[in-house]
């Protein structure tokens, strides 16, 4: 937790961006329950959380997150990436076989899918 010390002497807990929060658990949501939609929402507050922060602290006052913030985006980026990359997977696999039809080709009579253990 970081303390900011005001004219008092005294330390004073920084209030963390409720953005950079958000950011952050979308960021882990975004991995186990809302794989697209969490990682989207991740990144869109992770950005209004990093810039509600440095807007901040150009007027003079302390607003914490910023780390939260950066996490949240990495994840989500992560998370958005590998969205991207499962639905290439999936369209590739769906392909192939529509491609290799026409040439009589069969999945199943060729061996291409059983030395990998597939079975369909």
């Amino acid at each position: 937790m970081t303390f900011d010390t005001s004219s008092s002497g005294v330390p004073q807990p920084v209030q963390n961006s409720t953005n950079a929060i958000i950011s952050l658990i979308m960021g882990i949501l975004g991995f186990t329950l809302l794989p697209v939609i969490g990682s989207i929402v991740a990144v869109i507050c992770g950005m209004m959380a990093r810039k509600e922060i440095r807007n901040a602290q150009a007027s003079g006052s302390t607003l914490g997150g910023e780390g939260m913030a950066t996490a949240g985006l990495i994840m989500g980026w992560i998370g958005i990436g590998l969205g991207i990359l499962g639905c290439c997977l999936v369209a590739v696999l769906i392909l192939i076989p529509a491609l290799l039809i026409p040439w009589g080709i069969n999945w199943n009579q060729s061996g291409l899918l059983f030395p990998l253990g597939i079975m369909i």
